[in-house]
């Protein structure tokens, strides 16, 4: 990756880290942090020029994610979400497809996207849906349903959403729009009392009739795995920008073991610092071997994405097996470092005490680990067939 000057200043993400503790301890919305990120034209780093953005490459933005997210998971996390929407938009853009051209454009003009797709208890994902899409004769549609986890509730003005169309002449189709946040038929449950990632506020959108109008809605798509250039698009940058969060979640707590090491000392050891300790310098050594794989990983998927790399089927085994790495690895750099930094750690408030339970998140985001192997086993294996036996 070619050097550049930060996006995100030192000083900036010094006020942003200094300000995480307290959010997550009153498990308040990053208003301020919010605020500033805003002024420094951050939404807008994936938006083309032309359409008032900053013009820059998914490469580029995720490692700003990664410094983003060591000085605060939580703010980083729900600005990923904003972010996913207008690396949707540019990746279809750039390929000749005009049909979210207006999220950019909005998006340059300062409107806040975010995302309004998971629902509890569907493990289809992407390719089926609990919401009602119910058609109306102005081509519009009015979704009913209840969406969690939808990250920057307390500030997005533009609700991307999905449900299941099964009225239609040609139903049943997963059907995807935008909502604005000033056309009601929603409400927000503020339920966002978590273990970690606090600071999000992602709480649960109850759709009840909100409209998307006709010219936002985007595709019509048949359920089930689909090849359209949208399914593609949500699947590389979503995975792509939370590695970058959970990348950067090891990044900090590698740090912070470092310095713990070295501030420790042993009277086991006449005073020596736990620098010095053969069991503290493996475990050190563990987590920098695991945390070093993943940004080279990082920036050569999302490179890849940039510039149009054709890696065919084996889009997606490469895409769910990164964001698996990133949030496992994550996890176990996170445990080293706690086991390196002693029982200070279990105090609340203490940094690496809260990234234990931010990085804890991880599990949870699509793809999980089990959809992941099934993703990858499919591409190296072919599909699963249980009247064939195997043979010794």
């Amino acid at each position: 990756m070619t050097e550049h000057i930060p996006l995100l200043s030192d000083e900036l993400l010094e006020r942003i880290r200094s300000r995480a503790a307290g959010y997550d301890a009153e498990n308040a919305f990053f208003a301020d942090d919010f605020a500033e990120l805003v002024e420094a034209r951050y939404l807008k780093a994936l938006v083309p020029a032309e359409f008032g953005g900053l013009g820059l490459g998914l490469e580029r933005v995720a490692r700003e994610q990664v410094r983003l997210a060591g000085a605060a998971p939580a703010t980083a996390l729900a600005v990923n979400m904003h972010l996913v929407w207008t690396g949707v938009a540019k990746v279809l853009h750039d390929r000749g497809d005009s049909s979210l051209d207006f999220l950019l454009r909005e998006a340059g003009a300062g409107e806040v996207f975010a995302f309004g797709l998971s629902e509890a208890g569907n493990d289809l994902v992407l390719f089926g849906s609990t919401t009602d899409a119910r058609p109306q004769q102005d081509g519009s549609y009015r979704f009913h349903g209840t969406k969690i986890f939808t990250s920057l509730s307390p500030a997005w003005t533009r609700l991307g959403t999905m449900g299941l169309d099964t009225t239609s002449a040609d139903a049943p189709k997963i059907v995807y729009g935008f909502i604005n946040r000033d056309g009601g038929g929603f409400s927000i449950r503020e339920d966002w009392n978590t273990l970690g990632m606090r600071a999000s506020q992602s709480n649960t959108t109850v759709l009840d009739g909100a409209a998307s109008p006709a010219d936002r809605i985007v595709r019509r798509l048949d359920p089930g795995p689909n090849p359209d250039p949208l399914v593609f698009a949500i699947f590389a940058n979503f995975e792509i920008l939370l590695a970058a969060v959970y990348t950067g979640i090891g990044a900090r707590a590698l740090d912070l073991a470092v310095a713990a090491a070295h501030r420790r000392t042993s009277l086991k050891n006449d005073g020596r610092s736990y620098a010095s300790d053969p069991d503290i310098r493996w475990r050190v050594a563990d987590a920098a071997i695991a945390q070093d794989a993943l940004l080279p990983q990082l920036d050569a998927i999302a490179r890849d994405v940039d510039r149009q790399a054709d890696h065919g089927a084996q889009w997606f085994p490469k895409l769910v097996g990164l964001k698996v790495r990133a949030t496992e690895t994550a996890r176990q750099v996170v445990d080293q470092a706690i086991r390196v930094s002693g029982g200070s750690t279990y105090f609340a408030g203490n940094e690496l005490g809260r990234l234990y339970r931010d990085v804890l998140a991880g599990i949870f985001h699509p793809s999980d680990d089990e959809s992941a192997h099934s993703t990858v086993a499919n591409a190296w294996l072919g599909p699963a067939d249980e009247t064939t036996k195997g043979t010794a």
